[in-house]
């Protein structure tokens, strides 16, 4: 029963200029580190074969030592790799792919797809239908020379590609190189890999995306997978069963605050994530001034215990309550100087002026607080 691993859309080589430095090179790390555990499970499940279906690089530019570490990274499955440039590294005249071939980087044990064609594995069962991009941008259907591509009939015809199947994905996708839904249908394939939708997704039984093996964006759609697949023979339908490889999960939440309750729940689910989280937050409403100093001293607490926390929150306004402002003791100018800021919060046409007097009127009452607390000592 042949059985191999598909997987797509490493993007190695991929910067992480948004997070800080710290966060950036961890989230690197874990690239590489997704491609071991993926060799690691083909060995253990013992597959045939690894199927990489594009972008296995995010740039042309990438460095040599990106080039040689991908690279070294699959040494733990001995058996055959074969993998297809997509539309971040495709196959140009000079590419590189063709670097790494002059660096000798590539073990022996890895087929490159550069052209359009077959790889045969006839040791494994298969022979694999290639179509990869030799420029970033196509509009004619690469896998359709499939349909004439002649194989012996005791092999699957395991078909590879990278692009958007027609009609099925949303069209903000990351390229616009096209697929037809039938391809395994008109020819006769007994399954088709592919790559550039991020995440993992049925298209038929014999037509998946296996996604990127770790994520890298805030997208919520199965990513940080790989896929098994065994054909018990040609014509039998596929059985693909997916493993995780992801060692962070990625997390974009939008709320919206109006009561006390609100904060209370969202700061609850954010104390019940994993440890290897990276957490985005967009935040609205109103909070109380205790509520804001709750939620300064939370996101702290989160950002030293998770990989990433970042925290938005232009869209929130401050509603001091009066024990807030009694319990800054803000007489006189001071509590002139509170109501200001307040009212300023208000500015309709202008949101930066209103996002100076919020943050004021947090840092005011955090000093207020700070003066009470060490009077108090």
């Amino acid at each position: 029963m042949p059985k191999f691993l598909h997987t797509a859309d490493w993007q190695m080589g991929q910067t992480y200029s948004r997070f800080d430095t710290e966060d950036g090179a961890a989230l690197v790390e874990a690239r590489y580190d997704a491609i071991e555990r993926l060799a690691a499970l083909a060995t253990e499940h013992g597959c045939d074969a690894v199927l990489v279906a594009g972008d296995v690089f995010d740039a042309q530019t990438v460095s040599d030592r990106t080039i040689r570490r991908v690279f070294n990274a699959t040494r733990g499955f001995n058996g055959p790799w074969v993998m297809l440039p997509g539309n971040h590294d495709a196959a140009l005249a000079e590419s590189v792919w063709t670097r790494a071939r002059r660096l000798n980087a590539v073990p022996d044990n890895v087929h490159l797809a550069l052209e359009s064609g077959i790889v045969p594995l006839p040791e494994q069962g298969m022979v694999v239908l290639a179509g990869p991009l030799t420029q970033r941008h196509t509009y004619g259907d690469l896998t359709q020379p499939f349909d004439s591509i002649e194989t012996a009939p005791n092999l699957l015809r395991i078909g590879l590609g990278h692009g958007s199947v027609q009609g099925v994905l949303p069209d903000d996708i990351d390229s616009t190189n096209p697929i037809a839904p039938n391809r395994t249908e008109t020819a006769k394939l007994d399954y088709l890999a592919l790559g550039d939708w991020h995440g993992v997704k049925e298209i038929n039984q014999r037509t998946w995306y296996s996604g990127t093996h770790e994520p890298e964006r805030f997208r919520n759609n199965d990513a940080g997978y790989v896929l098994i697949v065994d054909i018990e023979q040609p014509g039998a339908t596929p059985t693909v069963t997916r493993h995780e490889t992801a060692r962070y999960q990625w997390h974009q939440w939008r709320e919206s605050l109006s009561v006390p309750s609100d904060l209370d729940e969202l700061l609850n689910r954010i104390n019940e994530l994993p440890e290897a989280s990276v957490l985005d937050l967009k935040l609205d409403g109103t909070l109380t001034l205790a509520g804001d100093q709750k939620l300064t001293d939370a996101l702290s607490i989160a950002e030293a215990k998770y990989r990433s926390v970042t925290c938005d929150r232009a869209g929130l306004q401050l509603e001091p309550t009066e024990d807030d402002i009694a319990a800054l003791h803000a007489d006189g100018y001071l509590g002139e100087v509170v109501q200001e800021l307040r009212e300023g919060q208000q500015a309709v046409n202008a949101d930066d002026d209103a996002e100076v007097a919020r943050d004021a009127l947090a840092i005011l009452a955090g000093l207020l607080i700070s003066n009470d607390t060490e009077v108090a000592q």
